[in-house]
C-alpha cells in the first residue's frame, strides 16, 4: 500500500466527487482524505489523499479519473513522510510557535513551519522597506527581487493572490513590518493555502512582538 496526494479539477456539481471516488476504487484505491482548495466559476480544485494497493497503478488511476466528465488531474505525488491532517497540522504549528521563548529561534521556527506545512521548496522572512533578509531556507530569490515583488503586489491591493507567479505566495507580519514569502515548483498555491499562510502570519506577528518586547525589557 502507498499513499498519494492527487490535486484535481472537477465540475462543482452533485455527484462529481463520487464519480472520481468510484474511478479510484476501480484500480483498488481507497480515498482516505479530501481537502477543497478552491471553488468558483462552476469548478472546484480538490486535493485527495489516496491509499493505492499497487503504486504501479498511478498512471492508470490518473487516466480513470480523467474519464469523469469535467475532471482533470493537475498533479499526483507521493504523500510526504509525516503527512498530517491539515487542520491538526495548522493547530500544531501555531502551538509550537506560541511556545517559543526566543525571538531568534521564533523566526527560524516560523520559516521551518511554512516550508513543511505548505510543502514549499524555499521560504524566507524579509523586511521589504530595507530589503533585508532575516531568515532564509532553500534556494531563495534575492531580497531585492522579493521586496520589489511584495511591494508591487501590495500596491495593487493584491496580497499575492492573483497577480504575479502562482508558485510564490506571501503574507505580512504587519505590526513588525516583515513579510514571509514561500515558493515551490510545479504546483501553484491555491486560495485556501494563501489564507492559511495569512492567518499563521497574523498570529506569528503578535507573538514575535511579544518576544521582542520581553527581550527589550
Amino acid at each position: 500500500m502507498a499513499l498519494f496526494v492527487l490535486r484535481i479539477w472537477l465540475d462543482d456539481r452533485p455527484g462529481a466527487l463520487g464519480a472520481v471516488a468510484s474511478r479510484i476504487g476501480a484500480v483498488k484505491g481507497d480515498l482516505v482524505g479530501i481537502e477543497i482548495l478552491e471553488r468558483g466559476g462552476g469548478r472546484a480544485i480538490d486535493e485527495l489523499l489516496v491509499d493505492l494497493a499497487n503504486p504501479e497503478l498511478v498512471s492508470l488511476m490518473a487516466r480513470e479519473i480523467s474519464e469523469v466528465d469535467g475532471a482533470d488531474v493537475e498533479d499526483i505525488r507521493p504523500a510526504s513522510d509525516g503527512m498530517r491532517d491539515v487542520r491538526i497540522s495548522a493547530l500544531s504549528s501555531i502551538a509550537t510557535l506560541m511556545e517559543m521563548t526566543s525571538s531568534k529561534d521564533f523566526v527560524s521556527e516560523l520559516i521551518g513551519t511554512v516550508i513543511f506545512d505548505f510543502e514549499s521548496d524555499w521560504s524566507c522572512l524579509i523586511r521589504p522597506k530595507t530589503q533585508e533578509m532575516l531568515v532564509a531556507s532553500g534556494e531563495v530569490p534575492t531580497s531585492s527581487w522579493l521586496s520589489a515583488f511584495v511591494e508591487g503586489t501590495a500596491t495593487l491591493g493584491n496580497s499575492g493572490d492573483i497577480l504575479g507567479p502562482g508558485d510564490v505566495a506571501w503574507a505580512p507580519l504587519a505590526g513588525s513590518e516583515l513579510v514571509v514569502v514561500v515558493g515551490r515548483e510545479k504546483r501553484p498555491y491555491r486560495a485556501i493555502e494563501r489564507e492559511q499562510l495569512r492567518l499563521i502570519c497574523r498570529i506569528a506577528d503578535v507573538r514575535y512582538r511579544e518576544l521582542l518586547a520581553k527581550s527589550a525589557g
